[in-house]
Order: structure tokens, then sequence, then C-alpha cells
């Protein structure tokens, strides 16, 4: 049976000391979004002794209702069918090992941790649309950037909507994390410039904003964050330093057009990339990185405050593909 459909026999031990152990545990987090991916690639090549015009063909279409999107298939599949002719692959073991080299090439580029030290208060606006995430991820980093020793504020921006505000401020209490907020129907660049002040006054390291999870068709609603990004500029003129847009990864190829509308408007620096954990399809990572050419800072894998992940490339891609690497 090829690779990547064998479990790996170390033994339990050896398991937990090894440097993988993060890697399987990513793999238990992803294994709905890895289904759809490595079911259909064992369907390709059980049973195929030799990779041909055939399994390559099949393995194009398999990429593509992957959410890998036809461009980027395209260039993995010519990749690999100049690997056939110069007699490189010989089997699936060695078609698997050349496809994850492919998507991490794709995706390493993508993989550039956030760096808040460059300013004090370091101000991160987080912008997308209604459920993609974004409350739950700030609570999340929150707890990341106390766990690395830093303070944290918390700015409730999206006062569009009371409940928002009740559950940022839920996490602010179970984080010990001041939240700023007003009243539902706030002006929410008031409301912003007011955390990055006081943020300043007290030598907060770090401020994350919640904005309004405002549809990308709705031009008057990004008219309203390029105002909270003006606003904010009469306290510190390179502020926000990280625009991070939250994306649900179960939208699919949908999700990269309300991408590209947030980041024409905003600017946009960073990717976080929630969801991982569903029934997403993980090929839309590729499609993320090539057509945005943005860092995706984190992803979440689970509803626990300690299941959003600094993305890695190579991690990633072993995990959503149960390959070894050799």
């Amino acid at each position: 049976m090829f690779g990547f459909l064998r479990r790996n026999k170390k033994n339990d031990d050896s398991a937990s000391a090894s440097p993988s152990s993060d890697n399987k545990t990513l793999r238990d987090s992803i294994k709905k979004s890895r289904r759809s991916f490595t079911d259909g690639l064992a369907d390709v090549l059980l049973g195929s002794k030799t990779i041909d015009d055939d399994v390559l063909e099949e393995l194009e279409t398999r990429l593509i209702t992957a959410d890998v999107g036809m461009d980027i298939t395209q260039t993995i599949i010519n990749d690999l069918s100049k690997r056939v002719s110069r007699k490189e692959l010989n089997d699936g073991d060695t078609l698997m090992q050349c496809l994850c080299e492919d998507m991490i090439e794709m995706l390493k580029p993508a993989e550039q941790a956030l760096q808040t030290e460059t300013r004090q208060p370091f101000v991160i606006l987080v912008v997308g649309i209604n459920g993609a995430g974004k409350t739950t991820t700030i609570g999340k980093l929150a707890k990341r950037f106390q766990n690395e020793g830093k303070s944290v504020m918390l700015a409730a921006g999206d006062t569009f909507r009371a409940a928002a505000v009740e559950q940022l401020k839920t996490w602010g209490e179970r984080n010990d994390v001041p939240v700023i907020a007003q009243g539902t129907g706030a002006d929410s660049a008031s409301v912003i410039f007011d955390a990055v002040q006081s943020a300043q006054s007290k030598g907060i390291d770090i401020v994350i904003a919640d904005t309004a999870g405002r549809l990308h068709t709705q031009d008057n609603l990004m008219e309203e964050l390029i105002k909270i990004r003006r606003v904010m500029g009469k306290l510190d003129d390179t502020a926000p330093h990280e625009v991070m847009l939250v994306m649900d990864a179960g939208f699919g190829q949908n999700g990269l057009i309300q991408a590209e509308q947030f980041h024409q408007a905003m600017n946009v620096t960073g990717l976080t990339v929630t969801k991982l954990d569903g029934t997403a399809k993980g090929g839309i990572m590729l499609a993320i990185s090539q057509k945005l050419g943005l860092p995706i800072r984190y992803i979440g894998v689970g509803e626990a405050i300690d299941d959003l992940r600094e993305f890695n490339a190579e991690e990633f891609v072993y995990a959503l593909l149960d390959h070894e690497p050799d």
C-alpha cells in the first residue's frame, strides 16, 4: 500500500519525543479536510504500478475538486509530467513525495510569522465577513501574546452587533485583558481611536481591534474601514501595523473574491485562515497563497483557545496529504 495511506508505526515514546509530534496533532485536527484530499488520491493511486497520463489526468481532477484552482493545478501537473518523462516518478510513493514538494514550494513564501516588536503599541486591525471567526481569533491571539509575555488590549470595533461586543468582553474577562467598548451603534473609528490612545498612555504592547463583519459588496462599509485607518493615523501615522484578514477556509474559491476586495480597500498585510478542522477543502490554502501573495500568519484548527497555530508550510502539507517525508 502506498506510503501516504500508511499510519506511522513509531512507538508512543519515540512519537512523543519526535519533532513531528505537533505535526501529528495537526493531522488529527484537519482530518476532515484531509479526507477530501487523500481519499480521492487513494482512488487514483491504488493498484497503479506505473504513473501514466491516466493517473495524472485523474490527479488533476482531484486537485481541482479540492479547491486548489485550475491554474495552480496545471502548474503542479506540468511539473509532475516532466518528472515522469525524466523517469523520476515510478510509483505512488514517489508521486506523493513530489506532490508534497511542489505544494510546499508554493506555500513556503506565505510562511511569515507576525513580528509585533516593531512598534508600541503594535496595532492589529482584524477584518473579515460575518461568520469567518474574527472575534474568536482575536481572543486566541490575545492568549498567544500573553503567553509570550506581552500586554494586550482589545477594541470592540464591531459596534453593529451587541453580541459581538459582549463576545469580545467575554474573551477579555477570560484572558484578563482590558476591552475598550462603547454602546451598540457607536462610531467604530472612535472606539478604536480610544483604545489606541489608552494603550499609548498605559504602555500596552499590542492592541487588537475588532471590526464589523461586513460583506465585500457593501462599498459603504468598506469606506468605514478606510475611515478607521484614517482616524487611527491621527495617533500613529504608521497604524495599523497589521491588517489581518480572517478567512473561513470553507468558503473555498468564493473566499478569494472577498479577500481581494478587502485587500483592495485596506491593503491587507496578513491572513488567518480558520475552520480547517471542518469540511473545508484544504487545497484552498494553495489558491490563497498563490492568488493573494500575502503572508498566512495563523491557521485555526479547532475551538480550543490553543487551536490557533502559526502557519508552517511543510507541516501543513504533510498533514494534509497524510504523508511522511522521505
